[in-house]
C-alpha cells in the first residue's frame, strides 16, 4: 500500500501518516484506538506479524499465524468504524475500544462487530481480548398467533382465514 493513499482504518489520514508507522515499528500506538486501527489496517495490509506482536503473551500463545494469513488474504476489507471507546488514552492502563470492521469473504459480506479490551504494558499498548457482540434479535411484543388460532381480531374465525390470508 502507498503511504500517500488514505490509510484502511478510515481515518482519513493518509496510511503514511497514520498506521504505516506503527506497522512497522517507528512509532507506538499512543492509544488503545490507534492500536485497533493499526490492527484493522494489519489485516488489510497483510502485516500479520504484528497482529502477533501487538497482543499480550496470554493471546500470543494462542495466535494462529497460518489462519490469520489465509483470512487476511481471503477477505475483501471494506472499512472499519469506531463505534465507542472508554478509557484506552495516553494516561491509562487499560482501555475499551467496540467496533465494526466490514469484509466480504467466500461471496459473503460479514460485519464483525466487536468489543476488544486492551491493557497498557512497559512497551506499549497491547490487544488483549475481544467479545463478538451478536445482533439483537426481533422480538415480538404480542405472542405469536398460529394459522389455527381464533383471530386476534375478533371475528370468530380461524386466523388463517381471516387476518392471515395469503
Amino acid at each position: 500500500m502507498k503511504k500517500e493513499e488514505k490509510c484502511p482504518c478510515c481515518s482519513g489520514k493518509p496510511y503514511g501518516e497514520c498506521c504505516a508507522p506503527i506497522l512497522e515499528g517507528s512509532r507506538k500506538a499512543d492509544t488503545a484506538e490507534e492500536l485497533m486501527r493499526a490492527r484493522y489496517s494489519a489485516y488489510v495490509t497483510e502485516h500479520i506479524k504484528f497482529l502477533k506482536t501487538s497482543a499480550t503473551a496470554a493471546v500470543q500463545a494462542e495466535f494462529d499465524e497460518k489462519a490469520s494469513i489465509a483470512w487476511s488474504r481471503a477477505a475483501q476489507w471494506h472499512g472499519l468504524e469506531v463505534i465507542a471507546t472508554e478509557k484506552g488514552g495516553k494516561d491509562d492502563a487499560e482501555g475499551v475500544v467496540e467496533f465494526r470492521a466490514t469484509y466480504t469473504a467466500n461471496n459473503e459480506f460479514c460485519n464483525h462487530h466487536e468489543v476488544a479490551k486492551f491493557v497498557k504494558e512497559a512497551d506499549g499498548w497491547k490487544f488483549d481480548d475481544g467479545e463478538l457482540v451478536g445482533e439483537t434479535p426481533i422480538t415480538r411484543e404480542a405472542p405469536k398467533v398460529g394459522r389455527n388460532d381464533p383471530c386476534p381480531c375478533g371475528s370468530g374465525k380461524k386466523f388463517k382465514k381471516c387476518c392471515g390470508k395469503e
